[in-house]
């Protein structure tokens, strides 16, 4: 398992469009994804449990990937999250 802290910085925090971008950003690689925010536990292949965490902008959230290709999808989780979500 490899995880990584990261702040959402995009305004809107984690709402439909960048939830459905980082499921689908995550989707190739065969590994589990959690996102650790607030203390809660969420599974990030998920666009509804990741709406529904409420994820406002400058929380701070891990990503924890655990299986195939853990690392890259890791990587690319971080860096979607690091340039805003496509926002």
């Amino acid at each position: 398992m490899v995880s990584a802290k990261t702040t959402i910085i995009n305004p809107m925090g984690m709402h439909m469009r960048p939830a459905q971008l980082f499921v689908k950003t995550i989707t190739p690689f065969g590994c589990d994804v959690t996102v650790i925010a607030n203390g809660r536990e969420i599974n990030a292949r998920s666009i509804m449990n990741l709406m529904a965490a409420c994820i406002k902008q400058g929380t701070e959230i891990e990503i924890c990937c655990n299986g195939s290709n853990e690392a890259d999808c890791l990587k690319a989780a971080v860096a979607l999250v690091e340039s805003g979500l496509g926002e």
